[in-house]
């Protein structure tokens, strides 16, 4: 008998079920008894009625009727009046858990230091919520199909508002394409600086490996740019034709790069047709200066601006942005339309309302309050617990910089671990081919604990340092 589906027309759930053997009645029963047995069909769900399931099997009545009387008798099933018929309750054997995951459960630590990651309990999720129905209810018919490349049209012209008001960015919304977080941002650029011919791109001495691997597959090689008290030496940067740096809040030095040095790699750009690639990834926090602007802002032509929704909001929502010069902006369109889509349009909707509606203003500045009292509860602990430990990179940002004596970074990590907290060391961040020597540091990520476990965090941090 050929596999049928067969729907509960009056209940609107559909039933799959795969007769075997040669008599309809004994297929259909030893079909039903298998899909309980295995646990297809759950205790407690109500079966079709003996009249819809002969109708949709195209059998007769009492066919289905005698085989759900086989296996009530055999106790797989159950019927009652009034409440149909039903998998029979029982008490299920499930396998017992794989043994590599409990191993990952019972490893993870009690306290987490890494930077990279806002305070997920913060997440606003009532106002996100009231948000995203508005935005549903709101939402034409047309944002249910593929879309624009760029986005959501009404996500970039908030996008267009807010950038220009809170962080100096001159966006155009036919030039601002939406994307799936940052990576997925510097995974388009890549590929077009690579189709342009490029074949290098310089980057900042500390900063995360994942850019330098993402470049490294668009096929660029990465070379490190050397870096001092005042940021990174663009000074450096002559024979370079792309760079990509974190201007505002060097990642993870919490330098801004200086202003003289800001004014010079714009220049350089403009001299030699270079492009700049601008990481603002935490720019909403800022504490003890005044916010530094993006340096887009300077030249709209020579600067790409990368920013996302995964500090000020949460990684999962997956949501970036690229603010692209008109040079680009059509190329970069064009991959995106041909690699398909993979920004959801109801986020994007969302987004949009969170953002026009004040909720997001509402929520930076809550959660800009929030850090920065964790950030002096961090200097106030270290000021009467280990005061020869300096923290610097502390004026803006999710993460401190700690700097330790020489030789001790490994040591205190392998401390730091034991204590059940993870905390990453500055020697993390450093690019392979980056001339300084290494630094002797810890890069304390201060937004990631929630807010109960913050100073029992504060307390294991201080016991290992020296």
């Amino acid at each position: 008998m050929a596999k049928t589906w067969a729907t509960l027309g009056a209940d609107g759930v559909d039933l799959h079920v795969e007769p075997t053997g040669s008599g309809v009645r004994k297929g259909l029963t030893d079909a039903l008894r298998d899909a309980v047995r295995s646990g297809r069909l759950a205790p407690g769900t109500r079966l079709p009625s003996s009249r819809s399931l002969a109708a949709d099997l195209a059998i007769a009545r009492n066919t289905v009727a005698d085989a759900y009387a086989d296996l009530v008798a055999e106790g797989w099933l159950t019927a009652r009046q009034g409440s149909g018929t039903r998998v029979a309750e029982r008490t299920v054997v499930r396998p017992a858990p794989e043994r590599a995951p409990r191993r990952r459960e019972q490893g993870r630590p009690t306290y987490d230091l890494v930077p990279g990651s806002p305070d997920l309990a913060s997440f606003p999720r009532t106002a996100w919520l009231k948000a995203a129905r508005r935005a549903l209810a709101a939402a034409p018919h047309d944002a249910l199909g593929y879309g624009d490349p760029r986005g959501r049209l009404e996500l970039r012209t908030a996008l267009a508002q807010y950038l220009s008001r809170a962080r100096g960015v001159r966006a155009d919304p036919e030039r601002i394409v939406i994307c799936s977080g940052f990576s997925d941002g510097l995974n388009m650029l890549g590929a077009v600086l690579r189709q342009r011919g490029l074949r290098s791109l310089a980057v900042e001495s500390y900063g995360l490996d994942v850019h330098w691997n993402l470049a490294h597959r668009s096929g660029l090689r990465t070379t490190p740019l050397s870096f001092d008290e005042l940021g990174t030496r663009t000074s450096d940067l002559p024979g370079a034709r792309a760079v990509l740096l974190t201007p505002a809040h060097q990642f993870p030095m919490g330098v801004p790069l200086h202003p003289d040095r800001r004014a010079a790699v714009v220049d350089w750009a403009r001299r030699t047709g270079g492009l700049i690639l601008e990481d603002d990834y935490d720019g909403e926090f800022r504490y003890d200066r005044q916010p530094v602007g993006a340096l887009q802002g300077l030249d709209p032509d020579r600067v790409v601006y990368l920013g996302t929704a995964s500090k000020s909001l949460a990684p999962a929502l997956r949501l970036g942005w690229l603010v692209l010069p008109p040079s680009l902006a059509d190329e970069v369109v064009s991959l995106k339309g041909g690699g398909g889509w993979s920004t959801g349009a109801l986020d994007q909707l969302t987004l949009a309302e969170f953002l026009t509606s004040g909720a997001y203003d509402r929520h930076v500045r809550a959660a800009r309050l929030r850090y920065r009292l964790r950030r002096d509860a961090l200097v106030a602990a270290l000021a009467t617990r280990a005061p020869a430990v300096h923290a610097t990179g502390i004026a803006a940002g999710l993460h401190a910089v700690l700097q330790l004596p020489p030789g001790t970074e490994q040591s205190v990590v392998q401390a730091a671990a034991w204590q059940g907290l993870a905390v990453h060391g500055l020697s993390r961040y450093r690019h392979p081919d980056a001339v300084p020597e290494p630094l002797d540091a810890l890069v304390v990520g201060y937004g990631t604990p929630p807010d109960h476990a913050w100073s029992g965090a504060l307390d294991a941090l201080c016991r290992v340092l020296p």
